[in-house]
């Protein structure tokens, strides 16, 4: 039983004073869906239904020719569809655990080790949230040219797998894991790295699993690295592709624009929704100290 507003209100029951509550959550929950639904409905709509004015919001006669026309053309590609495929797989994974690993060890340090610029190491980061990738692109670049990894998979890589964003949430969640808890592991003579792995790695995987959501995200649905930093067509990625295909100056490109995006979105939904208990519970605890 949890107390609201000084009642007693059993959160698995219905209670009469929850109907406040639910009229500002349910429409607010038909706001968050209403992109999800469109995307699926303009998928699916015929040529006469993307072109009708006034615009329709749900399709009326379902049709697979935006896919059919997608497939068709990603047929006479010189590359196969499914190299992008395996440049984007090998991407985003190697971004994610890369990312997810620099962020967790770079948070414990912040977080649990005390060193000189401590804190002005966690600002900096903080400071990097407020930059959009377009105005750091050209330092970028000329980082990549520099190292020598221009027109590789290191060109997908590099440039993504420090999240400031992930940094942050992962280390404001190791701050909530008790120092007791870490002194007690290093009395029975475990090190640093010993307790960054068996303890604070168990204790933070909701926020592990945010993070990684967020990175395959930025990952999965990134066009620069393949415009910027590659030149040949076989290693670019699935989302450069799918970005050509609809971009493609006829009628029939805009239903491959909309069959091209629900392609993309459909593994981030589905990714969530493997994953959404964790998500939760980092929501949940993210206020806790």
């Amino acid at each position: 039983m949890a107390a609201v507003g000084g009642t007693k209100v059993n959160p698995k029951k219905f209670d009469k004073s929850q109907i406040p509550l639910y009229l500002y959550l349910i429409p607010v929950a038909i706001f968050m869906g209403a992109p999800i639904i469109y995307i699926f409905n303009h998928a699916f709509k015929p040529m006469d239904e993307l072109y009708a004015f006034p615009p329709k919001f749900f399709v009326d006669h379902p049709s697979g020719i935006n896919f059919q026309n997608l497939l068709q053309t990603a047929a006479g590609s010189s590359i196969p569809i499914s190299r992008y495929i395996f440049n984007s797989l090998v991407v985003t994974v190697a971004v994610v655990l890369l990312s997810i690993l620099i962020s967790t060890m770079a948070g414990f340090a912040l977080s649990k080790m005390k060193f000189k610029l401590n804190k002005t190491v966690f600002e900096v980061n903080n400071l990097a949230l407020m930059f959009v990738a377009t105005a750091v692109t050209i330092p970028r670049y000329l980082t990549i040219s520099f190292v020598g990894i221009l027109d590789t998979y290191w060109a997908h890589i590099m440039p993504l797998i420090a999240m400031p964003v992930c940094l942050f949430l992962i280390k404001q969640f190791i701050d909530q894991v008790p120092n007791s808890l870490l002194e007690a592991a290093q009395l029975e003579g475990a090190n640093a790295f010993t307790v960054y792995r068996k303890i604070v790695i168990p204790m933070i995987k909701p926020a592990i699993a945010t993070g990684a959501i967020l990175t395959f995200q930025a990952v999965w649905n990134n066009v620069e690295t393949s415009n910027l930093f590659t030149s040949s067509e076989g290693i670019r990625t699935l989302a450069f592709y799918m970005n050509t295909l609809s971009g493609v100056g006829t009628v029939q490109g805009q239903g491959m624009a909309a069959a091209a995006a629900l392609i993309m979105f459909l593994p981030n939904l589905l990714l969530f929704v493997i994953m959404q208990s964790n998500v939760m519970n980092t929501m949940a605890h993210s206020g806790l100290k």
